[in-house]
């Protein structure tokens, strides 16, 4: 009967999901592995519902191994099982008595199953040191979703502080947010196990069930997302970009997402683990950002990050195919560093406000405070360049300049041991100063001026 309810449960839950989703085919599930940490210390042996704590938990940790296992090869799922308290009686206390009892494998919650019924409870409460060791029981994964379930009825009593080294698992990027489930916890010691993680009261053995059902439903489920991302106006209306999802304590990257409008011209509906909690970066032209972002289950979750949007387009005039290895440096108005670089002749979406560019023609060219505005269009056009031949008759040192009235930028350095040179000039008036390699007074120095127009073409033999 207990078994029926469970599934019946998973099944409303996965019917309510694809209702919200119709359009949506759910992505492969990651293989999830579930370590069980069970407290087997001697305050485990004490009476809780009319039986022992310890074997009341176990007999309830054995309806929750019965849900995994129908699940499991649906859900893509391992289950390992490491036990405290159980190896050294006390006293002395031993802070060092844990043990992996079942390895991470296929087909594992029979042999766990076997393996608690043959443990009694009989020592210490080492709870920060089994969360340490924890880390060595989850082997290598690039692509694994770890979970931690602790059952127990105290708190620390070896040194350590288990919240800390939570914590610092969750931040590595070991596990997710560990589950704890309180058995018959004292009411003034429940917040010292709620900051390790998602924390359940189980004072009986109807709030333990309860416990065990929400788990089940939240290790193994999905949730359902959508990202608006707005204009100006408050319309989520741009798309088009892509989004990355990072945990928010360790910054891994969970999931990365092309945004997109389905069929009824809405954000399409996407899946995320409803573990974690999450950091947004939606990757346009400079980048948005959303943090701490908390999923809520059986709900279609929406987030709105504003990223109004306009188009750049510096275009430059002529050969389109010759001109596309020219770049173009964006960045903020008023700040130096560069934000972005951007193939000139390709239009591009940039979030509206004021930008500073630098084309990398020859020479190069500036535009300060360039306005880009909700689903405007700015067309910066760049006159078309002229091809320059310069022939040097022999190996030279000597300097091509870009000349402005009485000022003269350098553009190139000649090297001495070439002689043969091919530019693309921006249009205007220019100049070489140079000396052959052989002599080696600066009275032997040549100049020559030329002027460059747009789609010019012109030799120039020295």
């Amino acid at each position: 009967m207990k078994k029926t309810v469970l599934i019946f449960i998973g099944l409303l839950i996965a019917f309510i999901s694809s209702a919200q989703v119709k359009n949506f085919e759910e992505p492969e599930k990651p293989l999830t592995r579930i370590l069980f940490i069970f407290d087997a210390s001697t305050s485990m042996i004490e009476t809780w519902e009319g039986d022992k704590k310890f074997y009341k938990a176990k007999e309830l940790m054995f309806e929750l191994l019965d849900s995994l296992e129908i699940i499991q090869d649906d859900e893509n799922m391992e289950v390992a099982l490491r036990v405290y308290g159980h190896q050294s009686p006390v006293p002395p206390p031993d802070c060092y008595d844990s043990k992996l009892e079942v390895a991470f494998g296929p087909n594992t919650i029979g042999l766990i199953k076997d393996k608690l019924n043959t443990i009694e409870p009989k020592g210490t409460t080492p709870i920060a040191y089994s969360l340490g060791q924890s880390e060595g029981d989850f082997p290598p994964c690039d692509d694994c979703r770890n979970i931690i379930i602790l059952i127990t009825d105290g708190i620390e009593m070896c040194q350590g502080d288990p919240c800390e080294v939570s914590l610092a698992l969750q931040k590595k990027g070991v596990v997710l947010k560990p589950y704890i489930i309180g058995v018959d916890i004292e009411v003034g010691l429940k917040n010292v196990l709620d900051c390790m993680g998602n924390y359940f009261d189980a004072a009986n053995e109807e709030e333990f069930k309860q416990a065990i059902n929400t788990i089940v439903a939240q290790v193994t489920n999905l949730t359902t997302v959508q990202v608006n991302l707005l204009d100006e106006n408050g319309k989520p209306l741009e798309t088009n970009v892509a989004m990355s999802f990072h945990d928010n304590l360790s910054g891994d990257i969970r999931y990365t997402y092309m945004h997109t409008m389905n069929s009824q011209g809405n954000p399409d509906t996407i899946y995320l683990d409803l573990l974690s909690v999450y950091d947004l970066k939606v990757h346009t032209v400079p980048p948005r950002y959303k943090d701490s972002i908390k999923l809520k289950e059986g709900i279609l979750n929406i987030i709105e990050v504003p990223s109004p949007q306009g188009l750049l387009y510096v275009d430059i005039q002529g050969d389109t195919s010759i001109n596309s290895d020219i770049k173009c440096i964006v960045r903020k108005a008023g700040i130096p560093e560069t934000m972005y670089v951007l193939d000139a002749d390709k239009r591009q979406k940039l979030i509206t406000g004021l930008y500073n560019l630098e084309v990398l023609t020859m020479p190069r060219l500036y535009f300060d405070a360039v306005k880009i505005e909700q689903d405007g269009f700015n067309h910066i056009i760049i006159p078309e360049p002229g091809e320059v031949i310069i022939n040097f008759k022999d190996p030279s040192y000597g300097t091509l300049f870009h000349e402005y009235g009485d000022v003269l930028t350098n553009l190139y350095d000649f090297k001495p041991g070439q002689t043969h040179y091919k530019f693309r000039l921006q249009p205007g008036y220019y100049r070489i100063v140079y000396r052959e390699k052989d002599k080696k007074q600066s009275i032997n120095t040549g100049e020559t001026k030329f002027r460059v127009k747009s789609g010019d073409f012109r030799v120039e033999n020295l």
